[in-house]
């Protein structure tokens, strides 16, 4: 009889892996095999598959094999995937609100870009849960730079480029309008072909993405202006994530904020050395003047308020702008 029971328990012990993942998380990004993103999102898969005990674990789609942002969304949104990694271009989409983190000018530094995370980072999530999404992270992407073939020292000079803007982004189209540029509105897909047969010249992203793109390797200078912060999170259908019991959803919520915070120091690390990489490689890096400098803080504060009532309530941008105004007050003060 005990050898009986001790044959059974093995046998058991036997089948437990094959049938041990019970909830398995199909996530798709843009980012590409072998980029710092993607080696984070590894790491998040492997811990919570450890922690779970192999219940739990991520189906990893990279490089934009499931489409771009909007096309992730719909497959979510009818349950060909249940996550993804998302801009502020796929945020928008499900949380208007949430926009306000890309606007152009609007957080200036690092530290900035954190207080504005703890002060409204809930309202936001609950932006997104009204959406119908989970926050399991957010995951900036870091600052934003224009990348051009022309030098650019002013905003006159942006006149005449033919600027890549991501299609069907607000923020952009109202920026650049600001600056009476015509863009050229492309999806992503399309930007590194497009600079090779000169329907483009130019494009902003951050310095890190340009290198993992290969999109540098087109132009010749960089502005050294950060644009905008580049906001992005991960998220999960709520739909999907209330399916799983309480135990899974507080392993992967903790450890997706635990690797997105990693991944927002590895992306700042990334950006510095890519623009050392850029001046090895040849590209100039623009100054700009403080005088000019201020008429594109003047064009990202005309296109908030443009996007008053279209993306973001007009109290919302007011709260923010103080909140960064009076934080800029207490840096300077404490140094």
């Amino acid at each position: 009889m005990k050898n009986n029971l001790a044959i059974l328990a093995m046998l058991c012990a036997i089948a437990a892996p094959a049938s041990g993942q019970q909830y398995t998380v199909k996530f798709a990004t843009l980012a590409p095999e072998g980029s710092t993103w993607m080696n984070v999102m590894r790491e998040y898969d492997a811990a919570i598959r450890k922690e779970s005990g192999g219940r739990l674990g991520f189906r990893i789609y990279p490089g934009g094999q499931q489409g771009d942002e909007k096309g992730m969304l719909r497959k979510i949104r009818i349950g060909q995937l249940q996550s993804a990694g998302f801009t502020g271009v796929g945020m928008g989409e499900i949380a208007t609100k949430t926009r306000i983190l890309d606007t152009p000018f609007l957080a200036r530094t690092d530290a900035e870009v954190d207080h504005m995370y703890d002060v409204f980072g809930k309202e936001l999530e609950s932006a997104l849960g009204d959406g119908g999404f989970v926050l399991l992270g957010w995951a900036d992407l870091g600052f934003v730079y224009v990348f051009t073939n022309s030098p650019v020292k002013k905003p006159e000079d942006l006149q005449g480029i033919k600027m890549w803007t991501w299609e069907g982004d607000p923020i952009a189209e109202t920026a650049f309008g600001e600056l009476h540029m015509h863009p050229i509105p492309l999806s992503i897909e399309n930007v590194m072909t497009s600079l090779q047969t000169g329907l483009i010249d130019a494009f902003y992203t951050t310095p890190y993405a340009a290198i993992e793109l290969q999109w540098f390797t087109r132009v010749k200078y960089m502005v050294d202006v950060p644009l905008a912060d580049a906001s992005g999170s991960v998220l999960i259908s709520k739909k999907f994530f209330d399916s799983m019991p309480a135990d899974l959803q507080e392993i992967l919520v903790r450890n997706g904020k635990k690797f997105m915070a990693e991944l927002v120091a590895a992306n700042r690390k990334d950006n510095a050395s890519s623009i050392d990489e850029f001046k090895k490689r040849g590209i100039t890096i623009l100054k700009v003047d403080e005088s000019e400098l201020n008429q594109f803080v003047d064009v990202g504060e005309t296109t908030r308020m443009k996007l008053v009532g279209k993306l973001f309530p007009g109290d919302f941008v007011q709260r923010v702008e103080k909140e960064l105004a009076d934080f800029r007050k207490t840096e300077k003060g404490s140094r």
